[in-house]
């Protein structure tokens, strides 16, 4: 009797923090969508993981990190929640303590992330109260030990109508809040009905020769649906643009301030960039080409005069995150930009609506910020950024990199006439020439296609007369000043990966 009442004080434990969770998930969705408890408590875990785990969860999910993120959590909870059904078995009502301790956390967590309003303590106060309210009832009905005194319910068949009513009753409750949060995002609504004003300057068209049109080869734009996203933001903020503004303060002679509707207003540009995430192995995908749309952020910088000694723009999201940009990234040449347009759309909500910036050259940790709200001027001495406080470089200009995408790495090969492709980048500076090596052999040109421009990647094809083996096949770029892509390993962490992208195939 007494391994069964154990099993099924866990089990009630379990079904607790399924309950308890779901109702708090469901208040959120009603009264304060961006303070959902597990969103909460997993934005805390990302804000405070150090370097090295958020590495390591891109490199093992990519961009599915964050369902890795709240797919972990959600174990963890389980585990949690058998434990603390097995504490208030032991020892009432210490279960029920630790249940309403788990609810304090998810508090912490919500009041004191960037923006939090005054209810957003509400949602894990009711998710712990709640799981305090079912591990006790639970427990004490059906678990309790026979020294307590109480005469616990011996039926397994009334047990799990029990554990499972609270079970399901959390899960649908959870399920009911996520479509409320999902439902009540009025900036995605305001998005889908947007229609962004023509731009003053249009891109040039794409080069007929930029597109080698290879099977397996991805087009040199990047469809919005297949861009990489990493950020930190487990919940998408949902930022109307009539309440969408952006300040520009700090080592100024003006602050200025701009509202949508002004910005909107201003003569708008289309410019081709490729963006990279830092977090790029080599040979990676979290790198992708876009047509943006948005107004030169130098200029804005102009009206607000930077003053002497100044060289750091520290950019802010609405959710907090921040990013420290190079000054002479923002107001050299180059189409550094804040984007309201990607790829003839509004832009995703995931990817920044309304505005983000843009800035050719520099990885996107620091440069690359979405739902921008804030541009403060300062200096590299005086402030530091998210990143940049977890170990990361300052500056982050992007590398030379270049990699194989046909033959994908393990695949077979037919002998004979095939092609090898990939695309090459080091936007703001340009790609010259791309060279392949087949095992040890001798270092073979590569044909460019036409760059749409030196802020973009470029595709590269080689012709190959396949013979029958294994074989290794590794690239290399050099950039438009002679500089030669280095064959040196080195991991992300702290300025970008470097190393030739090298690839395993076996021709039959």
């Amino acid at each position: 009797m007494e391994p069964r009442r154990r099993a099924q004080a866990a089990a009630s434990g379990v079904a607790s923090v399924v309950f308890g969770v779901g109702i708090g998930e469901l208040v959120a969705g009603i009264l304060v969508p961006a303070s959902s408890p597990v969103a909460v408590v997993g934005g805390a875990l990302i804000d405070g993981a150090p370097a090295w785990a958020k590495d390591t969860a891109i490199a093992l999910f990519g961009t599915a990190d964050k369902i890795a993120l709240v797919i972990g959590i959600l174990i963890v909870l389980l585990i949690v929640g058998a434990g603390i059904g097995l504490l208030e078995r032991w020892r009432s009502p210490a279960g029920r303590i630790a249940a309403v301790g788990l609810g304090v956390v998810g508090i912490i967590a919500a009041v004191t992330r960037s923006g939090a309003d005054g209810l957003a303590w509400v949602p894990a106060a009711v998710a712990g109260g709640g799981a305090a309210l079912a591990v006790g009832v639970l427990v004490r009905r059906f678990a309790a030990r026979a020294d307590d005194g109480i005469a616990a319910g011996s039926s397994r068949r009334d047990f799990l109508i029990w554990s499972g009513a609270a079970t399901l009753i959390g899960i649908a409750t959870a399920a009911g809040g996520t479509a409320l949060r999902v439902s009540s995002q009025a900036a995605q609504a305001a998005r889908n009905a947007l229609k962004l004003p023509s731009p003053a300057v249009e891109a040039a068209a794409i080069p007929a020769g930029a597109e080698l049109s290879i099977g397996g080869l991805p087009p040199v734009i990047t469809p919005n649906a297949d861009f990489y996203r990493i950020d930190t933001a487990l919940i998408v903020p949902d930022v109307a643009v009539a309440d969408w503004s952006l300040r520009i303060h700090g080592l100024v002679d003006t602050e200025v301030t701009l509202t949508w509707d002004e910005l909107i207003a201003l003569p708008l540009e289309e410019s081709v960039t490729t963006l990279m995430c830092v977090s790029n192995e080599v040979g990676g995908s979290l790198v992708g080409n876009a047509l943006w749309l948005g107004y030169p952020i130098r200029e804005l910088l102009a009206k607000a005069g930077p003053q002497a000694g100044a060289d750091m723009v520290l950019s802010t999201s609405i959710d907090g995150f921040t990013a420290s940009s190079p000054l002479e990234a923002l107001t050299d040449d180059r189409n550094a930009i804040l984007a309201v347009g990607m790829n003839g759309d509004p832009l995703p909500s995931e990817h920044g609506f309304p505005v983000r910036m843009v800035v050719p050259g520099l990885y996107g940790y620091v440069s690359a910020t979405k739902w921008v709200v804030d541009l403060e001027v300062t200096r590299f001495a005086d402030a530091t950024a998210y990143w940049t406080d977890r170990g990361w470089s300052e500056r982050g200009p992007i590398k030379i990199a270049s990699r194989i995408n046909v033959p994908q790495s393990g695949n077979n090969v037919a002998a004979g006439d095939t092609v090898i492709a990939g695309f090459a980048w080091q936007q703001h500076t340009g790609i010259s020439a791309v060279e392949v090596q087949i095992d040890d052999g001798a270092w073979q040109p590569a044909t460019l296609a036409t760059a749409i421009s030196d802020d973009t990647w470029v595709q590269w094809s080689m012709q190959w007369r396949a013979e029958a083996g294994d074989h290794s096949i590794r690239c290399r770029a050099t950039n438009a000043n002679g500089e030669v892509q280095t064959e040196q390993e080195a991991p992300p962490a702290p300025d970008g990966s470097t190393g030739w992208d090298t690839i395993q195939v076996t021709v039959r």
